[in-house]
């Protein structure tokens, strides 16, 4: 009787341990991070940044892995983030804490080009779009709308109304700041959407106290530039990048002809010129001619010889352990993306200025894509061209469907720009 209690004990101690072995070996297996992969194995890259920024918003912690597999995300194991990686159609993988160790250990190798940098805040999103619809769309919101990133609209009264305070990052598209309405007056001066822009311009600079659409637009353009060197992130695209810096750099000076503002330019505007209080460029020319659909010689769209079978530009390799901003906007699947046209393609690289960061370019064609300066305490980026996937948008086609193209190289580069003000950064060293 004694023996067989004793037999029975041995029996229970040894289901117990093995019963102990198992737990251990499953906690040892628990999922403790999700790791979003964002090389070419992903399936839908631009709505990982939108799950980015959902788990930070949700004060979850998000660790950017700059140069891993693409430019990954690190998310500590949450069952919410994971139905929402399943509802958005983003890939992903359940990593266990040791791997999460061995590939935190290979990133922190001083000889790997690799970096993590923490998302710490969801920025407040701003795009500058007038209230009426014009006949194109924005690439940007285009892509914030599929991301699910929200944003507000916010225009000319709001900015000189101060209310660009209230937001971390700020968008210009397809925008003319030189008061000439985007030199559409030759092909589209009858058009009802045309006279109607006009029109609402005219009467909102009235409202706010200006003579003309121009003098508008330039101060709004200086507290774009104020708001940018007390620490904002501002990024523009097609003509935001360029006519943004003629209307700074020509302060004071009337550049617009008669069917603009109602009186002659002025005949010695290229020589007063200031391209001391342009952001990007500098030595650019006007462009006087009112019937050409275009301001001055920054842009190359009417110069160059690329089409859409040779027209690529390369993204630049930075440090990310040293260069770590440029790093951030330059993450993508692939180093050499698809070019696409704009009223404002790409930007001849004669005229950017020294200070800038050159981010992507055709070194080939001598022209510059993506690039990246500061101003004061604040950031900026310009990227030229359009629409990513719709090499020559013309005014009046139809948005491009992101549903088509959810691993679009050109339009992460946009997204890069909206995460890069959540990162802590570290100060550039080359």
């Amino acid at each position: 009787m004694r023996y067989f209690s004793i037999l029975s004990n041995s029996v229970l101690a040894k289901k117990y341990y093995i019963l102990l072995i198992c737990l251990l070996f499953a906690t040892g297996l628990k999922a403790s991070s999700l790791l979003i992969y964002m090389d070419e194995d992903q399936k839908n890259h631009l709505k990982a940044y939108g799950i980015a920024y959902w788990t930070i918003s949700k004060q979850v912690e998000v660790d950017w892995l700059l140069n891993y597999r693409g430019g990954s995300f690190l998310i500590k194991y949450n069952k919410a983030v994971e139905d929402e990686l399943k509802i958005r159609g983003v890939s992903y993988e359940v990593m266990a804490d040791g791997k999460v160790v061995s590939l935190l250990n290979e990133i922190s190798d001083p000889s790997v080009n690799m970096e993590m940098v923490k998302l710490e805040k969801t920025p407040k999103i701003a795009v500058y779009s007038p209230k009426s619809k014009l006949p194109w769309d924005d690439a940007v919101t285009l892509v914030l709308t599929y991301a699910e990133i929200p944003y507000d609209v916010i225009y000319d009264d709001d900015i000189l109304q101060d209310k660009l305070s209230k937001y971390d990052w700020l968008h210009l598209h397809h925008e003319d700041f030189t008061g000439q309405y985007g030199r559409f007056w030759a092909n589209f001066r009858y058009a009802t959407w045309y006279q109607e822009d006009v029109k609402n311009q005219e009467a909102l600079a009235k409202r706010m106290g200006y003579k003309k659409v121009s003098e508008m637009k330039l101060a709004v353009a200086k507290h774009i530039k104020e708001y940018c060197a007390g620490g904002g992130f501002l990024f523009a695209m097609c003509s935001g990048t360029d006519s943004f810096d003629i209307a700074l750099a020509a302060e004071g000076v009337d550049i617009c002809a008669q069917m603009f503002d109602g009186d002659a330019a002025d005949p010695n505007a290229q020589s007063k010129l200031d391209f001391n209080k342009a952001l990007a460029f500098q030595n650019f020319r006007l462009d006087n001619n009112p019937m050409n659909y275009e301001f001055s010689d920054i842009d190359v769209t009417q110069t160059r010889t690329l089409n859409q079978t040779n027209d690529y530009f390369t993204l630049f390799d930075f440090s990310a352990k040293w260069d770590l901003v440029p790093t951030m906007l330059t993450q993508d699947h692939d180093k050499v993306i698809k070019g696409f046209m704009g009223q404002t393609t790409a930007f001849k690289k004669s005229l950017v200025k020294t200070s800038v960061t050159v981010l992507g370019e055709n070194k080939g064609a001598a022209e510059v894509r993506y690039l990246h300066g500061e101003i004061g305490k604040g950031q900026f980026t310009f990227y030229g061209g359009h629409d990513p996937e719709d090499y020559q948008h013309a005014v009046g086609d139809p948005p491009t469907d992101l549903n088509l193209h959810p691993n679009s190289p050109g339009y992460r580069l946009i997204l890069n720009n909206v995460l890069f003000p959540a990162a802590k950064k570290k100060p550039q060293k080359t």
